[in-house]
């Protein structure tokens, strides 16, 4: 089995998937970049002419992640997530602000981000600290370094400031809560981002009246566990305390582009002019498309230039203007089916270190897939997170590349992990 051929050990179905997201995606870059006098596809002048080279390097790097033995991964998965801080580090002093974020290396005409690529590493760590036999997640020392593995990125890229990178980061608590984490972690989480909206739409007090009436009923009802007053009131302190705290927070601490795109999701003081427009015209786009779509290249919102930076973390707007919901409905299954596709396989590893990476996988991909959609639809801020192979951009979908193909590899490698 160890003499087995790459080619006929990779997962194919996977790869496919791949190949028709990108090729899609260039497809619609072209479409919401096109300039009135036709160029080249290979014009590096134009977006779809950089995207194109982009690809073209994205394959070379296919084979380079294939080819390497599978061992590398784990093995220096330390090295690479050293080498990521260094980089996330270093643009505090060489980074490039683009729209008040220093999150980019600039070199020439392109540019490198790095978080990009911390993903991977940090996916790679997370998997090899788990995978120790000795992890487990009961005691307080493996959860806080389990933590920390995934919270020291967060806080270098919030300090850029990159909320929608942070975010991506954030997410792999899914993957810690699968490998035995602690699940108030996750529903801290939840309650926090609910008691933070509701206090923005609700009085303060009625929310805490709220909270007070929850916990009585969960105290007289809850039976799988002791119930403790003394813990349920320190709980209820907290909450309050939080839930008062959020309007100095939204005051004091946010800025105003972040407030704007808070107020465009809850519906407050919006100007469809400013802050609302992008959403608005966005909704507008991805509607006007009804069932079939406007045909390819016919879409008047993406030809007349309505919808800005369409090309990145608008791109589905195209595809629902062009493409319909038929269109649109395609390219979402297509995404679904790659997820459960890494989830299968993930599950079906012989190595935990694999396993878990796969899931770091799926969760990645997942949560910029859900939150680019849904931000778009008004059903989260519009926090700047990219559609994964189809948003432009050589950071984007070369780390995307690499962060697949090197569970593929893990995966056509597990027969030799007998």
């Amino acid at each position: 089995m160890k003499n087995q051929s790459i080619g006929n050990s990779i997962d194919w179905i996977s790869i496919f998937i791949y190949i028709a997201l990108v090729i899609m995606g260039w497809m619609t870059i072209y479409s919401a970049s096109l300039p009135i006098e036709e160029t080249s596809i290979f014009d590096l002048s134009q977006t779809y002419g950089r995207q194109m080279l982009f690809i073209g390097l994205a394959i070379p790097l296919i084979f380079i992640v294939l080819f390497t033995d599978a061992k590398i991964y784990e093995r220096l998965s330390f090295v690479f997530y050293g080498v990521g801080i260094i980089l996330l580090l270093g643009l505090f002093v060489f980074g490039v602000t683009k729209k008040g974020q220093t999150n980019w290396y600039q070199f020439g005409g392109f540019g490198f981000q790095p978080s990009e690529f911390v993903k991977i590493a940090t996916g790679l760590l997370l998997a090899k600290y788990i995978s120790y036999s000795q992890i487990n997640f009961k005691f307080t020392k493996h959860q806080i370094i389990g933590l920390a593995i995934v919270g020291l990125p967060v806080f270098l890229i919030l300090l850029q400031p990159d909320a929608g990178s942070a975010m991506i980061f954030i997410s792999l608590i899914f993957v810690l809560n699968r490998e035995g984490l602690p699940s108030w972690y996750f529903i801290s989480g939840i309650v926090a981002i609910v008691l933070f909206f509701a206090s923005l739409v609700i009085q303060p007090l009625y929310v805490v009246i709220a909270l007070a009436i929850f916990m009585i009923i969960h105290y007289i009802f809850n039976r799988k566990i002791t119930r403790n007053p003394i813990v349920y009131g320190l709980l209820f302190l907290v909450m309050t305390a939080f839930t008062y705290s959020v309007s100095y927070v939204y005051d004091s601490v946010l800025e105003p582009h972040q407030k704007d795109r808070i107020n465009v999701l809850i519906g407050d003081n919006v100007d469809m002019k400013r802050e609302g427009y992008n959403l608005d015209q966005s909704m507008i786009a991805i509607g006007s498309g009804g069932l079939t779509g406007k045909g390819y290249l016919e879409g008047t919102q993406t030809k007349g230039g309505f919808v800005p930076e369409q090309h990145t973390d608008y791109i589905f707007t195209t595809v629902g203007e062009e493409w319909g919901f038929i269109g649109s409905f395609t390219v979402i299954a297509l995404f679904v089916a790659l997820f459960l596709r890494i989830i299968y396989l993930a599950e079906n590893q012989k190595t935990k270190f694999s396993r878990v990476y796969g899931y770091c996988v799926a969760t990645y991909l997942f949560t910029h897939f859900f939150v680019n959609i849904a931000m778009l639809i008004k059903l989260f801020p519009t926090i700047g997170v990219p559609l994964p192979f189809f948003s432009y951009g050589g950071s984007s979908l070369w780390s995307f590349t690499i962060l697949l193909f090197i569970f593929i590899k893990l995966d056509a490698n597990k027969v030799n992990e007998w």
